[in-house]
């Protein structure tokens, strides 16, 4: 409480502090899309890159002679694609210094009549008309990672026309109970230890059983790790969703096993949907994308058989002080077990 009313006398509230760690977050965030290999990945998602084209282009009658805003522009890809959709104008707009090569793209596509390319936060752009699509890739690991929606949100509540489009216009975000079948080699490996060197490291596992619990991993999953059938987290309509619903991401879940299996933790995977029925998705049962399946490891694995039930509760939120990363609570019990609980602390240490 004194360091509080010492920091208000000279003027630093705790408003303005922060504002002041978000700012600087942000730099970070913005720095890091700087960095080519970013979009070296991003772009040899094909599976992403194409669907964002084939809505796109599949949705030409609705962007033929509209404006629109490419939010988060990246290398400019996708504000190429609603040129070639037949877009009247399009407003790229990158905040990270990413912006200088994307107007060379503009250039060397000779398309600089088309697309304004613009460095900055899309909360501080004061575009001179009113918009008729918002288009951007804003997903980030177990969707909400990163928290680039907001912005996205806000340009829409700010600029979007009343009979505006969205894409993508819909996203969900699953849940499902998993089996990791590589688990138990993982710890082994302490154990061969004294086959190898004659010193003995059983003494490990428990540590590094505990480590694996301590992180989110992001991984590509085969279809058969997946337990149960999966929950539908959150279901945005991302035209009407007002802000203040990411503040706190919350939801009941109940699963009922498949058979006799082990199960290490839970999964995450997203999808989003465009106008003619064209999909995105990031599920395990699908070709591999670039953002996988987010992994949420319980402290040890529980057996279960055929209809054996897990039911709790999931919710996630953005950090108070780092709000790009996320505060992840999964609460959970097996039949009539004890409830358990378990914190994830989503930032930039994602395995």
């Amino acid at each position: 409480m004194y360091l509080q009313e010492k920091r208000r006398k000279f003027g630093e509230t705790d408003g303005k502090r922060d504002e002041e760690k978000r700012w600087s977050q942000d730099e970070e965030y913005f720095r890091s899309y700087a960095d080519v290999s970013v979009h070296e990945e991003m772009l040899s998602d094909t599976v992403r890159t194409n669907a964002y084209r084939y809505a796109i282009l599949k949705n030409y009658e609705k962007i033929r002679g509209k404006i629109v805003a490419d939010i988060g522009a990246g290398t400019g890809i996708l504000s190429v694609f609603c040129v070639h959709a037949g877009a009247k104008k399009v407003y790229a707009i990158e905040a990270s210094d990413m912006a200088e090569q994307t107007q060379r793209l503009v250039e060397e596509n000779k398309m600089e009549d088309r697309i304004d390319v613009i460095q900055n936060k899309i909360e501080d752009v004061e575009f001179p008309e009113e918009l008729d699509v918002i288009v951007s890739e804003w997903m980030g690991y177990c969707l909400f990672y990163e928290s680039m929606l907001p912005s996205v949100l806000h340009c829409r509540d700010k600029w979007l026309k009343k009979d505006g489009l969205m894409l993508p216009s819909i996203a969900n975000l699953y849940l499902a109970p998993f089996c990791d079948e590589d688990y138990d080699n993982r710890l082994d490996f302490w154990t061969e230890i004294k086959s190898v060197y004659k010193v003995s490291m059983e003494s490990m596992k428990p540590y590094a059983q505990k480590c694996i619990a301590s992180h989110v991993h992001v991984n590509c999953m085969p279809p058969e790790s997946v337990q149960a059938h999966a929950h539908v987290i959150k279901r945005l309509d991302l035209k009407h969703v007002p802000i203040s619903d990411l503040q706190k991401v919350k939801s009941d879940f109940r699963f009922r096993c498949f058979g006799h299996s082990e199960i290490h933790g839970f999964i995450t995977w997203f999808t989003v949907d465009f106008p003619d029925s064209i999909s995105l998705t990031t599920s395990p049962y699908t070709e591999d994308t670039h953002w996988a399946q987010c992994q949420f490891y319980l402290d040890a694995p529980e057996k279960v058989k055929q209809d054996t039930t897990i039911t709790g509760t999931f919710s996630l939120t953005p950090n108070k002080d780092k709000p790009r990363f996320l505060d992840i609570n999964i609460e959970y019990q097996f039949d009539s077990g004890p409830r358990r609980h378990k914190y994830y602390y989503m930032n930039d240490c994602i395995t």
